[in-house]
């Protein structure tokens, strides 16, 4: 099987400062690949550096089975890879939350009217359809998180990368975005702070640590 990500012996600078130190990594189709470590352990950077937004200085990545260099290479990647920021407010743009979902499908090359569509079977599959008229920036900090998954949904991607998914939500959207997280048939990178979280979605686990990546285990019975 095919995986979807390799990364070989890749090293990420910043300011003269060794980010990540040749790390080597796969992802496979289907696998939910958890990033643990402390702040400041390049887990962002790791996740940055898979879509081509952070350039690597060594070792080579390959994307859905093709080695990925340049800034074109990597945009077919961002495509088939939806990238769930950190902060719900670098996710969403447009005035009201339809046109915010439908603006990926139409970069894809939809037409407005099947970029409403497929805006609209996104939100409705995630049961926020009662969200679409709504003006962005009113939202609540949840529901831009949920908002923000379905602009990444509705590109119809191949691997969902989620950094620090559960920041700041009250229990209820937590909840709501580990449920509709599981019921998704998509691989996953998720950098988190959060154990549980990650208890009930990821299959594997890296901790990365002064740059460099190691197995780590996610402990499912709770100690």
């Amino acid at each position: 099987m095919t995986s979807l990500f390799d990364l070989a012996d890749v090293t990420v600078t910043r300011g003269g400062r060794t980010i990540l130190d040749r790390i080597s990594l796969t992802l496979a189709p289907g696998e939910r690949l958890a990033l643990v470590g402390a702040n400041g352990a390049g887990k962002t950077t790791l996740l940055r550096t898979l879509v081509g937004l952070e350039t690597a200085a060594t070792g080579q990545i390959t994307a859905f089975g093709a080695v990925r260099r340049s800034e074109a290479d990597f945009r077919e990647v961002r495509i088939r890879a939806g990238f769930l920021f950190q902060d719900p407010d670098d996710q969403l743009f447009s005035p009201t939350v339809i046109e915010d979902v439908a603006f990926g499908p139409l970069n894809l090359g939809l037409s407005p009217a099947a970029a409403v569509a497929r805006a609209e079977a996104t939100l409705d599959s995630l049961g926020l359809a009662a969200l679409a008229p709504r003006i962005t920036h009113r939202l609540s900090g949840g529901e831009k998180r949920l908002v923000g998954l379905a602009t990444v949904l509705a590109m119809a991607p191949q691997v969902l990368l989620l950094d620090e998914p559960t920041n700041a939500l009250d229990e209820r959207h937590r909840a709501r975005l580990i449920e509709i997280l599981a019921g998704l048939d998509l691989a996953m990178v998720i950098a988190s702070h959060d154990r549980p979280f990650l208890e009930a979605l990821a299959t594997r686990a890296l901790l990365l640590t002064d740059g460099r990546v190691a197995p780590a285990n996610l402990d499912r019975q709770g100690h």
